[in-house]
């Protein structure tokens, strides 16, 4: 469904996502940490892929435990 050239989510909070971009991202994964009253995280997009998979390969790659995170189809806004 991409409309405009790929742009990562990586950063961004899942919830400020716009209709275009939640179209052009349907179908990708995104992994956001879990929250825990110690840590209360960012509802930020930690990584992005194809699969959960792939996600949390990203995730350790840069040195995070992929058992931290959840992993979140990005669906169409409607």
């Amino acid at each position: 469904m991409r409309t405009a050239p790929y742009v990562s989510l990586v950063g961004r909070p899942i919830d400020g996502l716009t209709l275009a971009e939640r179209l052009d991202h349907a179908g990708r994964w995104v992994a956001l940490e879990l929250y825990s009253p110690e840590t209360l995280p960012l509802r930020r997009i930690e990584a992005e892929g194809a699969s959960a998979a792939e996600c949390a390969s990203a995730l350790e790659q840069r040195g995070l435990d992929p058992v931290k995170f959840e992993y979140l189809l990005v669906r169409p806004p409607y």
